[in-house]
């Protein structure tokens, strides 16, 4: 049974939250393993189709569990053992990266450190006006986790990647918007519902389609242009023979909402 992490399903959205409310969300080994568990569920659960990831407590996630670490030390065992285990949760990121549906990041009170990272894994993320939001790393002595530096890097770009991550300085949300950082900024009272209606938007979608542009997307991070332009071909072939194609394209014509099914 989980003990720091819920889940839950509504309407083909799953819904995960850090509840860890006492330390703000703080990621501790135990944390994380029940993280890594709960998003390869919903990757793997058909009747999930997008994922929306958020915190309880008014805070979205502070990083590392910093406190725990001075209390207790670090994992124990040989290097190569420890360096294991982090990888082992660490695949948290690459799940909500990688899989073929929409990740959504609501995020307030704070993102920062490997909860900045979470966040930056995650395909759009809403955040709260009152967020901060920091890589944190540098001011407690570590070189960052859970993907940060890549996906910041390709999120921004490298200079920008190297002053958030050498500086720290701490952004508002707006400042993270301008950055280009967070998706939206909406009031701190509105900041779940919104980003509820957004994932479930996501979630009633064209899911197939979504599945093949998040594909698409990604490919682009890395591929050459000759390689996305067939991957392009490849998926829009697929996506003008799905259900959902057809019933957009008859929408289109009766001027009316489609009714997607995701198939």
């Amino acid at each position: 049974m989980a003990r720091y992490v819920t889940e839950d399903l509504d309407q083909g959205l799953a819904i995960i939250t850090l509840n860890r409310p006492d330390r703000r969300n703080a990621i501790s080994m135990e944390l994380a393993e029940d993280l890594v568990a709960a998003v390869a569920r919903a990757a793997n659960n058909p009747d999930a189709r997008a994922v929306l990831l958020r915190g309880a407590g008014g805070s979205f996630c502070v990083g590392g569990d910093v406190k725990g670490m001075a209390e207790h030390g670090h994992g124990s065992g040989p290097i190569d053992h420890q360096v294991s285990e982090l990888r082992r949760v660490m695949e948290v990121s690459r799940l909500l990266h990688d899989m073929r549906k929409p990740t959504i990041a609501a995020l307030d009170g704070a993102a920062a450190g490997g909860g900045l990272s979470l966040a930056l894994a995650c395909d759009l993320r809403i955040a709260a006006k009152s967020t901060k939001i920091t890589t944190a790393f540098a001011k407690v002595a570590l070189p960052g986790d859970f993907g940060g530096t890549y996906l910041l890097t390709r999120l921004l770009g490298s200079a920008r990647a190297r002053e958030l991550f050498l500086l720290c300085p701490l952004l508002t949300a707006d400042e993270a918007l301008a950055y280009g950082l967070v998706t939206k900024v909406v009031a701190d009272d509105d900041l779940q519902r919104i980003a509820h209606e957004i994932a479930l938007g996501l979630a009633q979608g064209p899911s197939l389609t979504l599945s093949y542009m998040k594909q698409n997307l990604n490919l682009a991070e890395t591929a050459s242009f000759e390689v996305c332009l067939d991957a392009e071909a490849l998926q829009q072939t697929r996506a003008t023979v799905t259900d959902d194609h057809r019933e957009a394209a008859r929408a289109f014509v009766e001027k009316r909402p489609p009714r997607f099914t995701g198939s």
